[in-house]
C-alpha cells in the first residue's frame, strides 16, 4: 500500500483544498493519533479535520484516487455555508450561536455517549469471551469422558470385526 499512498500524496501536492499526508504515529505524530483514535497500522482517516472518519475503502492506487477526487474536497460545514442546504445551515448556526460553555457541554455529553458504547461494547464481549472459554471446557470435558467410557477400543473392535468378515470370504 505505500507505494500506492506515495502515489496519491504526490497527486495532491501542492492542493489548497486537499491534504493527502502520512503520519509517523510512533514518534512525534503520536499524540495525533492517539487524539483521532488510530489504534492500528496502516489507518486512513479523512474529512474535516476536527471530526476525521475512517476510510473504509480499497487500499490501492486506482480506490485511493477515486475516492480522493471524490470526497476530498470542500464541504458543508461552518466554513463553507455556502455548501450547505437550508436544513444544515440551521443547524450549524444553532450551534455557531451557543456560547462556547454551552456548546462545550454538548460536545462533552455526545462524547460521553460515544465512550459508553465502547464500554458497553467492551464489557460485553468480556462476557462473551467468558462464556466461550466455559463452553470449550464443557466440550472438552464431553469428548474426554466419551473417549474414557471407551469409544477408542469400540471403533477398533469395530474395525478388527470387519476384517476378520473380510478375511472369511472366499474370492470367485
Amino acid at each position: 500500500m505505500k507505494p500506492d499512498w506515495d502515489k496519491l500524496m504526490k497527486d495532491f501536492e501542492g492542493s489548497d483544498t486537499q491534504l493527502v499526508a502520512d503520519v509517523d504515529c510512533t514518534a512525534d505524530g503520536k499524540p495525533l493519533c492517539e487524539a483521532n483514535g488510530v489504534r492500528g497500522y496502516p489507518t486512513i482517516k479523512w474529512g474535516d479535520p476536527t471530526a476525521l472518519e475512517d476510510y473504509k475503502g480499497g487500499r490501492d492506487y486506482d480506490t485511493l484516487k477515486k475516492f480522493a477526487d471524490d470526497k476530498l474536497k470542500p464541504v458543508c460545514g461552518p466554513m463553507n455555508l455556502d455548501l450547505c442546504d437550508d436544513d444544515k445551515k440551521k443547524e450549524i448556526n444553532k450551534f455557531l450561536e451557543m456560547d462556547e460553555k454551552e456548546l462545550g457541554e454538548l460536545i462533552e455529553a455526545e462524547e460521553k455517549k460515544l465512550t459508553e458504547a465502547e464500554e458497553n461494547f467492551k464489557a460485553e464481549v468480556q462476557k462473551l469471551q467468558e462464556r466461550y472459554q466455559e463452553l470449550t471446557k464443557e466440550k472438552d470435558e464431553q469428548i474426554a469422558a466419551v473417549k474414557d467410557a471407551g469409544l477408542g477400543l469400540m471403533k477398533s473392535c469395530a474395525a478388527a470385526a470387519a476384517k476378520k468378515k473380510d478375511d472369511g470370504k472366499d474370492e470367485l
